[in-house]
């Protein structure tokens, strides 16, 4: 996935504006090459340029040569004419817009534009590309160098415009979004497989993990780590190859991950949909099984010695017929990536072995061999099922019977049903896809175990990233495509209504003109078709018929026809023309679906002999995955919505209920994923394929919806100050015009159309590429005003150059009449004579010039001498200073080895404290336990006493009774006093005995409490003891950091004293050396300028002396004529 292999350039650095879009604010960038532009607009202007409509390249382009009323003749770029009707063509945008960023600004919106844009774009690597709402994301087939950290930064905190489309903006977007407005943030990303979805996922959630990164946590790094690693995981146990894309995920999923109150990340979860559990037992020889099967197969010998797996892919039924191997991939290094994500994410090697034990077990389910004996099906190699059993944990006699012979309740009684070998071989088949279905769900729980974070109260918030696979329409529709539609048309509303919401809410604000539309209307009545309980809909109709006793597929058909058909032509249900199917009628198009096999598929049914089985498993992970067959003794009747029987229609219907109600609580953004061509080459844009995509991912609908209202808008100050260049003459700018009527003024001036715009009461709302149409007049406008600018320009420029061509011609006249003049006085004597002796003049000042100059050298040769002088006192000095400063270097020294040896005391000393701590703690502990069994021999002794005081008791009760007795038998009172004189004296000793035994514990106990009040005593006085030396401890540590503080501030100034001194004298010697230098160059010019005169002088001089001489010879020689 890709936007460019440019440098980005931030907008800041050029000009540009921004305007509102789709309810946020928009960055236009400026023209590159208005040049270029200029000329491309040219050639197409001389032409009526269109789309025509072909068979092969879907479009193609042509201009128009003549028109009639419902044909026109055409004549095609590559050559040919054609006469074709109106209705096949459509009107081509001009070269401007081409590359445009976002598609909805496209002045002609039609099918030809939009894939042309996306052509363009693709092939010079710009794969993602704004269409309203939605980021189309081609998948480009090799990688680009747009994912670094460089990337991630330039993106971060930037608005929709200001960088070129990218997945990372519509990430940036969202995490704004949920950190500005407090507000949960979804992202939805669709396509088909191959389309590049997992990518797109796994860039969103890096993108996501590198911008809440601003905390150097071990816990947060590891929970991020988690994260990442969630995706080989999912991809290995949840991806396959398919025909188009060698990484397919043939599942849905929706990864939430939480943010704090710091809008950091604090945990994660993922839920999943509608796993392709069918690629289990069957695939193409071109595609894959999931990885996770060829990578186990590649293994440890140890793992694999274990899973009793000994052959290589072609030995196992399940994965025989499919590619063995990608290209490019490697299964044993994914097998190890997949290792080291599992113990990333906490996972014991027992568990890790648990799920490879479900793995293996499927792969030999795949080789049980279903023979056919006497019309019952048999299974002659039992080795097989031993493999499988062992690996399972249950009885391999027991699975035996029950997968050939189940148990089956007729009435009250039980009988044994014998299966054919094709009935056998579909239940081992449903028993491969449950185990791996149940299987993948428990690995998912277990990641979201792991990367659940920590629960905490402060949470901000979360982004949710949707991967589902988007709209299809194949050959042969069945079940599997009506939920992947349903789900796909569910989120069209989705869209349509979240996106129109947001823009009437504004219209409604802003006052302006609007009927209220509901988008989400359009695709009610299908969605109602299929989901409705009342009248009966197709997942409801199909739930009857699974619970029916005879349901069969062609009873469902019937139903439907009966209720759903109607004759009329918007219908969105008809039946077929064979009656073998219906069609439906999507927001993508007409989707035929075929009903066979659709009741097995829907009631996806288990032996549950195998399932009772399985639930009390020896191995407690085969258990738990069957933990709901573990209370079924017997097989209850199938009824909907029970526990044990739960179509798949209906735990899609509800899934996706929740899917939808945790949607509609956030903030949601929108990416569409394309598939280019089904070659897998980069580069390559198959029309027709990427047309039927738009349509399925309902990028031209949305695009279509948006047009319908008033997408576009600017605020009364920016629309004028943009748009007056248009009607230059018509505001005052010196008087007072409120934005609202100026702005009213502005768009009649223009004679826009009153349909086309509204104004509120800030801002102006515009129809889509009205916008567009103004840029062109103002490009027009600003154009015209620039031509006439430039022909200014060009006017005063040739103007400048004429005039200094004539001062030129006017200078060179008068050099040639100058030139001519000194010719002719060349040869003149007197001329010569006053050329000679003009110089002369300088010659009698060269004598004080040159005293003049003697007398500057003597001056700088002092200056020089003295600052020599100087020189060799801040040399002086500056040894002085380092002397000084190894003083102080020793003095640092010694001070720092005496703050060490006042640490290490430091350190004894807590030390010591520390031991005393510990000791007091001890004896803490010996006073408590002494305590504990004082108070255990207290209660003892008087349990005692108690016991004691009962026996005085009775024995009280025994002579009440004797002495009662003695009243009432006086005639026996002789017999009886001896036996009352022995009963009191036991009473006597008894109270002795007591008052003894009393006595005794007192004293005990006395004894005992003085003991624990003398322990007691030494204790705290010990503690007292601890408590000052630690006081003492505590003051002699404070003394020496007061200490340690005033040598570090000493120390602190000295070396600050010391820089100073040094920075000093380092400006002295600078000063000194600048001014020595200048004193040089001054002494060195002037010497030289000496030597000039001299050489002037002496040149003078031989001239004086050579016109002397002629001026004597011409005297001599006149005097000689006048003497003749």
């Amino acid at each position: 996935m890709i936007t460019s292999s440019t440098p980005i350039s931030s907008p800041s650095c050029g000009v540009g504006s921004f305007i509102h879009s789709y309810g946020s604010k928009k960055f236009i960038r400026p023209k590159s090459d208005d040049v270029l532009d200029a000329v491309a607009q040219a050639r197409f202007n001389e032409k009526k340029w269109v789309w025509i409509q072909d068979d092969q390249e879907g479009y193609v382009r042509g201009h128009v040569i003549s028109e009639d009323n419902d044909t026109v003749e055409i004549e095609f770029e590559n050559g040919g004419t054609a006469v074709v009707r109106v209705s096949m063509i459509q009107p081509m945008n001009p070269p401007k817009f081409d590359m445009v960023d976002d598609m909805a600004e496209l002045t002609h919106l039609n099918e030809p534009s939009v894939i042309h844009n996306l052509t363009v774009r693709y092939k010079t690597n710009h794969v993602y590309t704004y269409s309203g709402l939605f980021l189309v994301a081609v998948n480009p087939y090799r990688k680009l160098p747009i994912y670094s950290e460089e990337y991630i930064q330039s993106y971060k905190g930037k608005r929709r415009g200001e960088m070129p489309p990218h997945i990372y903006a519509v990430a940036d977007q969202a995490y704004h979004d949920m950190v500005q407005d407090k507000e949960n943030q979804s992202i939805l990303i669709t396509g088909e497989s191959g389309a590049g979805k997992t990518e797109n996922t796994k860039i969103v959630i890096q993108y996501l993990t590198a911008v809440a990164t601003t905390t150097n946590k071990p816990t947060t790094n590891i929970l991020q780590t988690q994260i990442l690693q969630a995706n080989p995981i999912l991809e290995s146990f949840g991806n396959a190859q398919t025909i188009r894309n060698n990484n397919s995920s043939r599942f849905g999923k929706f990864i939430r991950i939480e943010f704090n109150s710091r809008a950091q990340i604090c945990g994660a979860n993922i839920e999943w949909y509608l796993l392709e559990k069918s690629r289990v037992h069957q695939q193409t020889s071109k595609e894959r099984n999931y990885h996770i099967f060829y990578q186990l197969l590649e293994a440890d010998e140890e793992i694999k010695k274990q899973l009793l797996l000994t052959g290589q892919p072609q030995d196992y039924n399940f994965i025989k017929h499919s590619n063995k191997r990608i290209e490019g991939v490697d299964d044993s290094e994914e097998y190890k990536a997949l290792c080291k994500s599992l113990e990333i994410m906490g996972l014991t090697e027992k568990e890790k072995l648990d799920l490879f034990r479900i793995v293996a077990s499927i792969l030999h389910l795949g080789n049980i061999s279903v023979t056919d004996y006497r019309d019952r099906a048999d299974i002659r190699d039992f080795s097989v099922i031993e493999r499988v059993c062992h690996l399972l944990g249950i009885s391999a006699e027991e699975f035996k019977k029950s997968l050939l012979s189940p148990r089956i309740k007729a009435g009250r009684d039980w009988v044994i049903q014998a299966k054919s070998p094709t009935q056998v071989v579909a239940s081992l088949d449903a028993l491969a896809k449950t185990l791996y279905e149940r299987n993948f769900a428990f690995l998912v729980q277990r990641v979201n175990k792991a990367i659940d974070g920590h629960k905490s109260k402060d949470k901000l918030g979360f982004i949710g990233v949707l991967d589902i696979a988007g709209f299809e329409i194949f050959e042969s529709n069945s079940f599997e495509q009506l939920c992947i539609n349903y789900t796909n048309e569910k989120l069209q509303q989705f869209f349509n209504q979240n996106m129109f919401e947001l823009e009437q809410e504004e219209y409604q604000k802003e006052k302006i003109a609007w009927n209220y539309i509901d988008f989400g209307n359009d695709l009610q009545p299908t969605i109602d078709l299929i989901e409705k309980a009342n009248p009966v809909g197709i997942l409801s109709c199909l739930e009857e018929e699974c619970v029916a006793p005879k349901g069969s597929d062609g009873r469902f058909l019937e139903k439907l026809n009966k209720f759903c058909d109607k004759d009329n032509p918007e219908a969105k249900y008809k039946s077929t023309r064979f009656r073998d199917g219906f069609i439906l009628k999507h927001y993508a198009g007409d989707v035929e679906y075929s009903v066979d096999g659709w009741i097995e598929k829907n009631k996806d049914p288990l032996n549950e002999d195998i399932t009772r089985l399985l639930a009390k498993s020896s191995q407690k992970h085969v258990a738990l995955l069957f933990e709901d067959y573990l209370t079924d003794d017997v097989p209850s009747s199938p009824s909907l919505g029970s526990g044990s029987f739960r179509t798949v229609g209906q735990r899609h219907k509800q899934q996706l209920l929740a899917l939808m109600n945790t949607l509609h609580m956030t903030h949601p953004h929108f990416v569409r994923c394309i598939l280019p061509n089904n070659l897998k080459h980069a580069g390559e844009i198959q029309t027709k394929l990427v047309l039927d995509q738009l349509r399925c991912n309902g990028v031209l609908e949305g695009i279509r919806i948006c047009r319908k209202g008033f997408p576009n808008r600017l605020s009364f100050d920016e629309f004028r100050k943009r748009y007056q260049v248009l009607c230059p003459d018509l505001l005052d700018r010196e008087a007072f015009i409120d934005g609202r009527t100026a702005c009213q003024m502005l768009v009649n001036q223009m004679a826009l159309d009153g349909d086309k715009y509204q104004i509120g009461t800030t801002k102006v709302f515009f129809k889509a590429t009205v916008l567009a149409e103004l840029e062109e007049l103002r490009d027009a406008k600003l154009s015209v005003c620039i031509t006439k600018f430039q022909a200014y320009c060009r006017g005063g420029i040739a103007r400048q150059y004429r005039t200094r061509f004539s001062r030129q011609t006017d200078a060179i006249r008068i050099m040639q009449r100058n030139a001519r003049i000194y010719v002719s006085l060349r040869e003149w004597p007197w001329w010569k004579i006053y050329a000679k002796l003009k110089p002369l003049n300088a010659a009698y000042r060269v004598d004080s010039q040159m005293r003049e100059k003697e007398q500057k050298i003597t001056a700088l040769e002092t200056q020089v001498k003295e600052q020599y002088d100087a020189l060799n006192e801040a040399v002086v000095r500056n040894q002085e200073l380092e002397g000084e400063h190894q003083d102080f270097k020793e003095l640092i020294m010694a001070e720092q080895t005496m703050i060490r040896e006042l640490e290490e005391s430091k350190e004894d000393l807590l030390a010591k404290f520390t031991t005393s701590e510990e000791r007091v703690e001890e004896l803490e502990l010996e006073l408590q336990e002494k305590t504990g069994i004082f108070e255990q021999t207290k209660r003892a002794q008087a349990d005692e006493i108690e016991q004691l005081v009962t026996k005085v008791d009775t024995s009280k009760l025994v002579n009440d009774r004797l002495i009662s007795d003695l009243e009432r038998k006086k005639e026996e009172s002789i017999q009886l006093k001896d036996r009352l004189k022995q009963v009191t004296e036991e009473r006597d000793g008894l109270q002795l005995q007591l008052v003894n035994l009393q006595n005794e514990k007192v004293a005990t106990l006395e004894n005992n409490q003085a003991l624990l009040q003398e322990q007691d005593i030494v204790q705290k006085e010990k503690i007292n003891t601890l408590e000052n030396e630690k006081s003492q401890l505590t003051e002699h540590i404070s003394d020496q950091e007061i200490e340690l503080e005033d040598l570090k501030q000493k120390l602190k100034s000295s070396l600050e004293n010391e820089e100073n001194l040094k920075q000093e004298k380092d400006t002295q010697c600078n000063m000194l050396e600048i001014e020595l230098n200048y004193t040089r160059s001054a002494l060195d010019e002037e010497i030289k300028l000496k030597q000039d005169w001299e050489s002037k002088y002496n040149d003078l001089k031989a001239d004086w002396d050579e016109l002397t001489a002629l001026v004597r010879s011409e005297s001599d020689q006149a005097k000689a004529r006048q003497s003749k």
